[in-house]
């Protein structure tokens, strides 16, 4: 089967990032295929890459980082919630007149409009909200 994800909680402040990376690594352990994970409201805030967690806590942003390294799962960034949060690519940043950027590649800003494409593609959207 072909999943997608959708992650609208905040890493570190609800367990709805976690979860979604453990569901993550079950259905690819699985043999399905995960198309894309949707960051969405403050779930934008796992594409941060300034983000220095504690030694003792799991590195939420690099384990996104290698889900897409090992198996090609596109992590895609709403623009809108993430402005509106202060993370920006470095296209935005610059469009904006700002000193510098906080989300770069894998992530990848997108509109509403590939969550609607996503929920239509694959055969299953699952949601991960705190």
């Amino acid at each position: 089967m072909r999943y997608g994800l959708l992650v609208e909680g905040a890493p570190y402040s609800s367990q709805a990032s976690h979860s979604a990376l453990r569901f993550a690594a079950a259905l690819i352990a699985k043999g399905h295929q995960l198309e894309s994970v949707f960051f969405y409201h403050d779930g934008v805030y796992n594409a941060a890459r300034l983000a220095a967690p504690p030694q003792d806590e799991p590195h939420l942003y690099d384990a996104w980082c290698s889900l897409h390294a090992d198996y090609g799962t596109q992590l895609q960034v709403c623009i809108a919630a993430a402005l509106r949060r202060g993370l920006l690519d470095a296209r935005e940043a610059d469009r904006h007149g700002k000193a510098g950027h906080s989300v770069e590649p894998p992530f990848e800003l997108t509109g509403l409009g590939q969550l609607i494409d996503l929920g239509q593609t694959v055969d299953r959207l699952v949601t991960f909200a705190p």
